[in-house]
C-alpha cells in the first residue's frame, strides 16, 4: 500500500513508520514539521494528491493540553483545519483515513467505561478540537480513540517520572483520575491494523489495565526499580498551581467495538511498560 503518515516523528508516528518499515511491503511518506505544515490547505491538498496514496494515518495532533486553552486558535488550526484538509486530499484520491482522536472528548462523569457509542461531552479546548476534527471524518473512514499514550519516542509521562526520580525524594500525583495508559507501540499495532484493513468507525484503542495517575505512577517506579513508597496521592482539586485545563475524571475507554470485531485483545499496559523501561535504560 501507498500511505502517508502524519505526525511522522512524534511518539506515536515514530513508532507506526516503523512497524510499516518492518513489514516491508509499504510506500511510506512521513508528514510532519518543519517540512510539512499540515495547517497550510493547499500545501496538504498537493502533497496528498501528488503522493497518490491509498492510506492516510492521520496522527498529527496539537497535544499539549494545557497550552491548547490558551492558544485556542492554534489548537483549532491544527486539530480541526488540518484534518479537514488531510481528509479533502484523501477524498480526491480515494484514500482511507484513520484519525487518531482522544479521551478528552468525553466530560468524565460516566460512572463506568466509555462505550464507542456513548455521547460525547468535551470540557477543554484540546477535547472540543479533537472531535472537532472527527466530524470531518467521513463514515466510511476510522476514528481511533486512544488514552494515556506513552512510549520510547517524545515527551510523555514514562519519560517525566524517570527524570522526576533522579530530582527528587518524594513526588505527588493525584488519585481521582483514571484512565488506561497506551502504549505507542501497540496503540501504532492497532492504528495500522484498522487502516491496512480499511475497518470504518469509531474504534476505543488502548491497552488495558485501569489505574488512577498515582497508580500509574508508582507502576512506573516499581518497573525502573525505585521505590513507588515515594509517591503519595493528592486529589486533582488540591493540585499547587491549579492546571488550566479541566482533566476527564474518569477517561477509562471501553474498547468494545475491538472485541466485537474480534480482533486480538490489547496487552495489560504492565507488559509494554516494562519493555519501554527496558529500552529508556531505566530499570
Amino acid at each position: 500500500m501507498r500511505i502517508i503518515v502524519t505526525g511522522s516523528r512524534g511518539q506515536l508516528g515514530t513508532e507506526v513508520v516503523e512497524l510499516l518499515e518492518r513489514q516491508g511491503s509499504h510506500d511510506v511518506l512521513g508528514l510532519d514539521l518543519p517540512d510539512h505544515d499540515l495547517t497550510d490547505r493547499s500545501q496538504v491538498i498537493d502533497t496528498v494528491v501528488s503522493f497518490a496514496p491509498d492510506l492516510v494515518l492521520h496522527g498529527a495532533a496539537f497535544t499539549a493540553v494545557d497550552l491548547c486553552e490558551e492558544q485556542v486558535e492554534l489548537a483549532y488550526r491544527v486539530n480541526c483545519a488540518a484534518t479537514r484538509f488531510v481528509a479533502d486530499g484523501a477524498r480526491r484520491v480515494g484514500a482511507h483515513v484513520v484519525y487518531v482522536s482522544t479521551d478528552y472528548v468525553f466530560d468524565g462523569t460516566k460512572d463506568s467505561p466509555y462505550l464507542e457509542w456513548d455521547q460525547p461531552n468535551p470540557q477543554s479546548v484540546y477535547g472540543r478540537t479533537k472531535l472537532g476534527g472527527e466530524s470531518e471524518i467521513d463514515p466510511g473512514w476510522t476514528i481511533a480513540r486512544t488514552s494515556w499514550v506513552c512510549g520510547r519516542h517524545g515527551n510523555n509521562m514514562v519519560k517525566t517520572l524517570l527524570r522526576l526520580a533522579a530530582e527528587r525524594d518524594t513526588l505527588s500525583f493525584v488519585d481521582d483520575q483514571i484512565g488506561h495508559p497506551t502504549f505507542a507501540q501497540d496503540l501504532a499495532a492497532m492504528v495500522v491494523q484498522l487502516g491496512t484493513e480499511r475497518v470504518p468507525g469509531t474504534f476505543h484503542t488502548t491497552n488495558q489495565g485501569a489505574v488512577s495517575w498515582y497508580e500509574f505512577a508508582r507502576a512506573v517506579f516499581a518497573a525502573a526499580g525505585h521505590d513507588p513508597d515515594r509517591i503519595s496521592p493528592i486529589s486533582t482539586t488540591d493540585l499547587d498551581p491549579p492546571r488550566p485545563a479541566p482533566r476527564p475524571a474518569n477517561s477509562v475507554l471501553d474498547n468494545m467495538a475491538w472485541r466485537m470485531h474480534g480482533f486480538e485483545p490489547s496487552r495489560d499496559f504492565h507488559e509494554p511498560l516494562a519493555e519501554v523501561i527496558s529500552a529508556l535504560g531505566g530499570g
